[in-house]
């Protein structure tokens, strides 16, 4: 069941990151039960990672801290619609849910490419109905608008 108040700690999580200049304003939390498990943020430049989106970052530091590489019965967080990439380790670690803010369209407008790979390799029809969920755009669009006109690298 969506909480607001995990929405509003990955946002903070991307915001953290943006203001590091860790990478782009992608911040997520994982949640078990109620209670948050892990939130991580983009740490792709500050890694020089490319792998290192916010929901690999969080998802990293929930299974260090489960454990695990098993995430099943947990919800992940997000504030920007998962790339593919993340969405298939999302699917891999058994996540049953994910709540975003912005969308792949969100990202572009702010300089990131999801949308362009997302439609070379096959969007998301086979995704099972009502897995991945919007809410709180409005509040994730923020974080987006402070990321863009700080101007920083994008990749």
């Amino acid at each position: 069941m969506y909480k607001k108040e995990f929405m509003e700690i990955a946002v903070n999580e991307a915001r953290e990151g943006i203001l590091s200049r860790d990478g782009g304003p992608f911040g997520a939390v994982i949640v078990k039960n109620g209670e948050v498990i892990a939130s991580g943020h983009n740490r792709v430049l500050s890694s020089k990672d490319s792998t290192c989106h916010g929901e690999i970052d969080a998802m990293r530091k929930a299974e260090d801290k489960l454990g695990t590489y098993d995430l099943s019965g947990c919800e992940l967080y997000t504030t920007g619609e998962p790339c593919l990439m993340c969405l298939a380790a999302i699917l891999w670690a058994n996540i049953k849910k994910v709540y975003y803010g912005c969308k792949l369209s969100d990202n572009e407008e702010i300089g990131f490419r999801d949308a362009k790979f997302d439609g070379m390799i096959g969007r998301r029809s086979g995704l099972p109905d009502g897995f991945m969920e919007e809410r709180d755009r409005e509040m994730c669009l923020k974080v987006f608008k402070e990321y863009k006109e700080m101007n920083s690298e994008r990749y």
